[in-house]
């Protein structure tokens, strides 16, 4: 597990004083866990420097997934669950650059590798740029198959993006997308509850059973969408993006991270919208043509 140095600057001022402070003995322990055999005493470097060190040293090793590990153990979080979801939302915006992704379930941490499916197709490396430039054909809400109240719901809420992007109210953009984006992979996970159900990254309880959609967060829904592959690589990328900032709903994250999203970023989430809604509508008529030949 290879990660850029801005990703280690992250986890080190995780370590040292987000987190929690941690003294100069207090890393010394923290790291003799990894295998360091450190002592604390005159002549030790700066904290940072200490543990960027350290991390340095076991860059490109399980050993900085066993790190990311221990500094995220929830039960160092007890009370503070919210605090623990905040950590690791801000270390998953680098990570995703890496190739990774830290996911707590209840009291469980993993790391995910993004692009670990075997059917990786070449738009995973498609830029920013790239994908605001991709043009389709206008997108035909009906064409979801949906019931028509809700179909309903979804023509009014794309009417109420348009209307806000031309008044330039990207966060609001942003939030009515990502919700927007929830409720139509919701239906499509209910209308094939069998390949949803039986995904490798569907999520699971602590006995191993398949947790009910309404514990699903949208997160859930974007891998397995990808997984059953009604989306493609380069909209699920984009579309963690957008249900990232989808989180700045809480007014106090939004002021911790001084989130102020502009017209790109609103502009980035209308396209993951559009884009994601036209793969399901394609893999879904592909689906059908299949089935009508046999």
């Amino acid at each position: 597990m290879k990660l850029q140095q801005k990703t280690i600057k992250k986890i080190r001022e995780l370590i040292n004083e987000e987190t929690e402070y941690r003294s100069g003995p207090e890393l010394v322990v923290f790291f003799s866990d990894l295998g360091f055999q450190d002592s604390y005493g005159q002549g030790f470097p700066s904290r940072w420097a200490y543990t960027e060190d350290r991390l340095n040293n076991i860059n490109g090793t399980q050993k900085i997934k066993a790190c990311i590990m221990k500094l995220f153990a929830p039960i160092n979080f007890i009370g503070k669950f919210d605090d623990l979801d905040r950590f690791i939302f801000d270390l998953n915006q680098y990570l995703n650059f890496d190739g990774y992704r830290v996911i707590r379930s209840g009291k469980t941490i993993k790391i995910t590798v993004l692009n670990e499916d075997a059917y990786l197709d070449t738009n995973s490396t498609v830029t920013e740029d790239e994908f605001l430039k991709k043009e389709f054909k206008e997108i035909s809400l009906s064409a979801l198959k949906l019931d028509r109240t809700i179909t309903d719901i979804l023509e009014q809420r794309f009417k109420e993006i348009k209307k806000c992007l031309n008044s330039k109210a990207a966060l609001a953009t942003i939030l009515l997308c990502g919700s927007t984006l929830e409720g139509v992979l919701l239906n499509v996970a209910t209308s094939n509850l069998r390949k949803f159900n039986s995904a490798k990254t569907s999520p699971k309880d602590k006995n191993g059973k398949v947790l009910q959609f309404d514990k699903w967060t949208l997160g859930n829904f974007i891998d397995v969408a990808k997984e059953t592959e009604f989306l493609d690589e380069d909209v699920k990328k984009f579309s963690h993006s957008l249900r990232d900032f989808r989180n700045y709903i809480h007014p106090h994250l939004q002021a911790r991270r001084q989130f102020n999203p502009d017209e790109n970023t609103a502009k980035l989430c209308w396209q993951v919208l559009k884009m994601a809604i036209f793969q399901i509508i394609k893999k879904s008529l592909k689906s059908k043509k299949k089935n009508e030949r046999s």
